[in-house]
C-alpha cells in the first residue's frame, strides 16, 4: 500500500486485549509505552502517554513501518492503525 492511497494514519491500542509483551514499545518507542500498569499505550507527538480508552495517536510517517510491524507482531491484537479520513483499519486485527 502506497502512503499516498494512506492519507493521513492514526493508531489506538484495545488494552482489554494488551498482553503486556512490550513489542510495539520495542519496535517503536516514539508510539509506544507501557505504563505501570503493565499495558501499552499510544503517546502523543508531545511525548505524553494517553490513558483515555480509545485514544488515538497520529502515526509519523517516518515510523509508518515500525507501527505496522508493531500491529503485525502483536501477540494480543490489540493494535489498529487506521485513515484518518474514513476511519477504516489498515493494520491490525479488524484490516481487510
Amino acid at each position: 500500500m502506497r502512503n499516498e492511497e494512506l492519507g493521513g494514519l492514526e493508531v489506538w491500542i484495545d488494552q482489554d486485549l494488551c498482553t503486556g509483551d512490550g513489542i510495539c514499545a520495542q519496535y517503536a518507542p516514539e508510539v509506544f509505552e507501557l505504563d505501570i500498569d503493565g499495558l501499552a499505550y499510544v503517546k502523543s507527538a508531545d511525548d505524553e502517554l494517553l490513558q483515555e480508552k480509545g485514544a488515538t495517536t497520529p502515526v509519523p510517517l517516518a515510523l509508518l513501518t515500525e507501527v505496522r510491524d508493531s500491529a503485525k507482531e502483536c501477540p494480543g491484537d490489540c493494535i489498529h492503525v487506521r485513515r484518518v479520513t474514513d476511519r477504516v483499519e489498515v493494520y491490525g486485527p479488524d484490516a481487510e
